[in-house]
This record gives C-alpha cells, sequence and structure tokens, in this order.
C-alpha cells in the first residue's frame, strides 16, 4: 500500500508529466501556424492565438507565483488585459511571456515536499488543497490548449500535420504498439 507521501511525489511527478505534454502539445500546435495566424480571431467574440496564449501565462503568473503563501489571484494581475492585444505585441514577446508563465508553474510545483500537502491555498480566496489547486489549474489549461490546438488545426487545415493518431491510422498505430514501440 503506498503512504501519503508516496502517494503525493507520484500525483506531482505525474502532474508535472502531464503540464509538460501540455506545453509541447500547444509548441506543436504552434511551430505550424504564420506569426499572422497567431493574431486571427475567426469572429468579433472568439479569441485569437495570441489572447488565449497571454491569458494562459498571466494565469500561471499569478497562480504560481509564491505559491504556497499567497492568494493566487495577485493584486497586480489585470486579467482584462490579458484578453486584448496591443500594438507592442508581437511574437518574440509573446513567447517570453509564455515561457515565463510556464517557469513560474514549474518553479512552483517541483520543490513540493511532502508536508505542503498539508497545507491549504487560495484562489480568489477560497481554499484548495495542493491537489484540489492543481487539477483546477490543470483542467484550466488543458481547455486552453484544446482551443491553441483547434484553431491551428484549423488555420492548416489539409496541411495540418497530427499531433497525435492521424485520422484512419489507428489500425497502424496499434500495430505499432504490438510491436513494443511504447515511446510515442
Amino acid at each position: 500500500m503506498m503512504s501519503d507521501e508516496s502517494l503525493n511525489q507520484h500525483y506531482v511527478a505525474d502532474a508535472l508529466s502531464t503540464f509538460r505534454a501540455y506545453k509541447k502539445l500547444a509548441e506543436k500546435a504552434l511551430d505550424q501556424i504564420s506569426e499572422e495566424e497567431f493574431f486571427v480571431t475567426l469572429d468579433q467574440e472568439s479569441n485569437s492565438i495570441a489572447v488565449i496564449m497571454k491569458h494562459i501565462a498571466g494565469n500561471m503568473i499569478s497562480r504560481w507565483t509564491n505559491f504556497l503563501n499567497s492568494d493566487g489571484e495577485k493584486q497586480d494581475r489585470n486579467r482584462d488585459m490579458e484578453f486584448v492585444i496591443d500594438s507592442e505585441t508581437n511574437i518574440a514577446t509573446l513567447m517570453a511571456y509564455w515561457e515565463r508563465g510556464w517557469s513560474c508553474l514549474f518553479t512552483a510545483l517541483e520543490p513540493l515536499r511532502p508536508e505542503d500537502f498539508q497545507k491549504k491555498v487560495l484562489i480568489r480566496g477560497e481554499e484548495h488543497s495542493i491537489i484540489q489547486a492543481m487539477n483546477r489549474q490543470m483542467t484550466h489549461y488543458a481547455y486552453h490548449i484544446g482551443q491553441i490546438v483547434y484553431l491551428a488545426k484549423h488555420f492548416r487545415s489539409s496541411k495540418w500535420t497530427s499531433l497525435s493518431i492521424p485520422r484512419n491510422r489507428s489500425a497502424e498505430f496499434n500495430r505499432y504498439l504490438e510491436q513494443g514501440n511504447r515511446k510515442v
């Protein structure tokens, strides 16, 4: 039977692996689009990929900075501005902000110790266990990364390179796995 300590360590390792996989998924989609497509909106109510990235990064910076000791909704966060792309925003500044957000996440989670799981963290004044806070953010980022992938795929259309098992190629993929190829 697994102790609470080893269960917590296993959970953090799995969560970090999942967060890294989401980041990689988004970046593989981003690699397929043009610089202009980062900023395209499908209609007035839609967000561009750049806006989604800016929002994810802003959320990460707020949630994961001083994670164990301050509310995850920082006083200096201007969430509404995450949905605005100004004339100063370019791919370089966007990618730097994106990396800053992910860095905050990994810096907060990698050093977690078993005793940290006894603590409660606040998000907008609401108490969360460490696992609840991590799950809340993981589902939030998965939601938005799905949007990024969907938009990138829309822009590439028939030129899209699949990020998982290509359509109508499941049987081929299963044969590949049967041959002992587990790393994909």
